[in-house]
């Protein structure tokens, strides 16, 4: 995981590829929280809000859905409901699990990386 301007995460692959993106922070003190809640609610379960009658998961959550483009998304959203991550838009549904088993994967134990402006 990475930060810029001291106020964004980055979740990264392997490969370098953004996987998906927080808000924008005021701090680099929220920013951690953010990483930290990011770590404490990556293994959520997923809600997959593409296919009709989908079950309603409890939060912490991965919300998986259709945006307007027809592009499949998905945000984490922390126990609070807040949303603490967004993805990038995948034109298969299973590029976008893809991305959220390489967060469960990797985001508990990620490096964190501080980039300077």
């Amino acid at each position: 995981m990475q930060f810029i301007d001291k106020v964004k995460i980055h979740l990264k692959a392997g490969n370098g590829e953004i996987i998906a993106s927080s808000q924008i922070y005021k701090s680099e003190k929220s920013c951690n929280a953010g990483i930290e809640s990011v770590r404490n609610n990556c293994t959520a379960e997923v809600e997959d809000q593409t296919v009709e009658n989908f079950e309603v998961k409890k939060h912490p959550k991965y919300e998986m859905y259709t945006d307007k483009a027809g592009e499949i998304r998905f945000r984490l959203k922390a126990k609070n409901g807040e949303i603490i991550a967004t993805s990038e838009g995948y034109k298969k549904k299973a590029s976008a699990l893809n991305g959220i088993e390489s967060i469960k994967k990797n985001a508990p134990d990620a490096n964190v990386v501080k980039l300077e402006a």
